[in-house]
């Protein structure tokens, strides 16, 4: 009788290590791991296929899927300018379906009728995963080994680790949870569980503490092409590289930190360290070209829709109807989104400082406070007593019933 086969979406780090041991011990199967690159970069992806067959692994493949990551996922949000609850640039949310994917093509390929993964019962990721592997193949049986083990901790798991010789890098002095892929790194966990503590220099890992950045700012232009940047500095890139080149940067100017505290979909509060200084620089410079070649009504639609958008991609609903609607607004919305902004980058703020475009709807001649040949002031009379005239209509009737509308 052959063995149950599971496919696990597999990082390295402590959980999904100690899940393959697990689910050999607990499930009797022939364990097959996937690891997507995303960006996590050599540190996390070197010998990670040795590291899974060592800890027992039936096989390992890692997919890369960094271009694909930017392409489909990054640029779809960015188009959206989307950011949830204000701060977070969802940079761990937009790599899950992604990943999920790829777990699912690989399940296919070994013959896998189950998925495994390492998300906690606590987390947004669980849901994630598991409304991708739903609307991806909804015969597939989801194994979440947080659920269910005896494991109630990092310290629990990290003896599990030891006990059965599963090389790992957490210790019980520094549990940081962290995720890591072109668009950010996120801490979570250890000193940081408790927001009235002040995040430890050992948590930053992509920027320098803004007060140790150059005393002198750095301008860096990027070139936009329908919502989604193309090229720096005028040298057209493509998107992995471009967006290496500006986390670089943006990590020597101390750009792109975010101390949140955040609802999670489960319901409860967590707190989140972020590094994101690419991101961060992308989104300064679209945002103020939005604002010059977007039409007003337009422009105010999309902003509306922002938070169902970042909404969609936070809860996992990345494969649901509504996200396929939405990407087709915001592409028609940014379609004229197209040319250059220069940021400025000094002691971690990135602040868009010049824009320009082919599309833009900004009339020097009607905007300016001197004399305008296309613009008769005289005009505004008649446009302003109508603009006023329903509250003009509601003060009378409050008046002629002795109500003070000064109120």
């Amino acid at each position: 009788m052959s063995k149950k086969k599971v496919c696990l979406a597999y990082s390295g780090g402590l959980d999904t290590s100690v899940i393959i041991p697990w689910l050999k011990e607990h499930h009797a199967a022939e364990v097959h791991c996937v690891a997507g690159d995303v960006g996590q970069g050599a540190a996390e992806l070197d010998g990670l296929e040795k590291k899974a067959l060592a800890s027992g692994a039936a096989s390992c493949k890692v997919v890369d899927l960094r271009q694909v990551f930017l392409d489909e996922v990054v640029w779809s949000c960015l188009r959206a300018m989307a950011v949830y609850e204000g701060r977070y640039l969802l940079g761990t949310s937009m790599a899950r379906p992604i990943l999920a994917r790829a777990q699912v093509a690989y399940a296919h390929e070994v013959g896998a009728k189950h998925v495994a993964h390492g998300c906690t019962g606590k987390g947004n990721d669980q849901v994630r995963f598991e409304l991708a592997y739903q609307a991806l193949d909804p015969e597939l049986t989801v194994i979440a080994p947080w659920r269910t083990w005896e494991i109630r901790s990092r310290e629990d798991a990290i003896d599990y680790a030891n006990r059965h010789r599963i090389p790992i890098t957490a210790t019980k002095t520094k549990i940081y949870s962290r995720d890591r892929n072109l668009w950010h790194i996120s801490h979570e966990g250890g000193a940081l569980e408790d927001p009235a503590n002040t995040p430890p220099d050992d948590v930053w890992m992509l920027t320098v503490d803004p007060r140790r950045a150059p005393d002198e700012p750095r301008i860096v232009t990027i070139g936009y092409e329908k919502g989604v940047p193309v090229a720096l500095d005028g040298a057209r890139v493509d998107p992995v590289t471009l967006v290496e080149r500006l986390n670089a940067i943006g990590g020597e100017h101390g750009v792109g930190r975010v101390d949140n505290t955040e609802n999670r979909l489960v319901g409860m509060k967590s707190r989140g360290v972020y590094e994101t200084p690419g991101g961060t620089i992308i989104l300064e410079g679209l945002r103020t070209l939005r604002s010059l070649t977007m039409e007003r009504d337009l422009f105010r639609q999309a902003e509306k829709l922002m938070p169902e958008y970042a909404d969609l991609v936070y809860t996992g609903r990345w494969f649901h109807p509504l996200r396929h609607a939405m990407d087709a607004f915001f592409r028609e919305a940014t379609r004229h989104v197209t040319g250059e902004a220069k940021v400025r980058l000094w002691k971690g703020n990135a602040t868009a400082v010049a824009a320009k475009s082919k599309f833009s709807l900004y009339s020097e001649d009607l905007a300016t406070f001197g004399a305008s040949a296309r613009f008769d002031h005289a005009d505004s009379y008649g446009f302003v007593k109508l603009y006023g005239l329903p509250g003009a209509v509601a003060a009378s009737r409050s008046r002629a019933a002795g109500e003070d509308v000064s109120a």
